[in-house]
């Protein structure tokens, strides 16, 4: 499988065709979304499609995971790193933005994990990718997972209002810490705010007491600054940068809007790794 993927990614006919955007299928052309070729291309991770990589673009593919290198080539370096027959890619949840398509993952990536990734498009190609991993836990106090939970989008036409609202409670409350703002965002009652962090119970009196025991702890979870807001009808994702118990991370949250509330929420948060151990010079963030 591996040496089927490699080959391709140094193959420039092969590679070429991905200026068509298509797939061809016993004789029939189908054209993908770019939330199709997103997901295709992380399956492909685990079943060795080909094609798949034909959606990036190769003469332009900007990586933001810090652990690996730039381009195609640092792409098919971590898939050679992986031992074989070890990759399982079960993408649980696919949304566009315009250019951009954000993912949320159940993998085993050198051992389980969760994950978003974040894919820009250009003219149909994939030319930047972003992502936050973490390694899935037990469930949390109320029995939630960090991957179970809604998937279906709705609300199409609420996607602005829900962006807007989600980027206001990122600033109000996240970065500036204004807690006696939370009922513009969240309503009173645990079944009005369900909770996919595995520390934290549901409602605000679990996200309460968890806030409490992190002060205890004299842990300090510091959102710093917004990077962007993507959304999908009543799914948004924000992404973040700050720090953890005094370490520099990066926060993926994504939120289900519900009537003007967030009613859900599911994060990752992961560590930056000192800039001398960086594979490429792109940046965690750069949006």
């Amino acid at each position: 499988m591996k040496k089927g993927i490699l080959a391709i990614l140094a193959t420039t006919v092969l590679v070429t065709t991905a200026c068509t955007s298509q797939v061809t299928t016993e004789g029939k052309t189908m054209s993908l979304s770019n939330k199709d070729k997103a997901v295709a291309l992380l399956t492909s991770i685990e079943t060795g499609d080909q094609q798949a990589v034909a959606y990036v673009n190769p003469d332009k593919y900007t990586q933001h995971n810090l652990a690996v290198g730039d381009g195609l080539a640092g792409f098919g370096a971590v898939l050679q790193a992986l031992p074989e027959g070890s990759a399982k890619v079960d993408v649980k949840r696919a949304y566009q933005d315009g250019d951009y398509v954000f993912t949320h993952t159940d993998y085993n990536f050198f051992g389980p994990k969760v994950g978003f990734d974040v894919f820009r498009f250009e003219d149909g190609l994939i030319v930047e990718h972003w992502d936050n991993l973490a390694v899935i836990t037990p469930a949390n106090p109320s029995g939630r997972t960090q991957l179970d939970g809604p998937t279906e989008v709705r609300d199409l036409d609420k996607t602005d209002g829900n962006k807007a609202l989600v980027g206001d409670f990122v600033d109000t409350i996240l970065v500036k810490g204004d807690f006696a703002q939370l009922g513009r965002f969240i309503d009173d009652g645990d079944a009005n705010y369900l909770q996919h962090n595995s520390a934290i119970a549901d409602g605000l009196s679990g996200l309460g007491k968890a806030l409490e025991a992190m002060a205890q702890q004299g842990v300090k979870m510091v959102y710093n600054q917004n990077h962007i807001v993507l959304g999908e009808g009543n799914f948004v994702l924000s992404i973040s940068e700050g720090s953890f118990a005094g370490e520099a991370v990066a926060f993926y949250d994504l939120f289900r809007v519900e009537n003007n509330k967030i009613v859900e929420h599911w994060d990752v948060i992961e560590a930056i790794p000192a800039k001398d151990t960086w594979k490429n010079n792109n940046g965690k963030f750069g949006f």
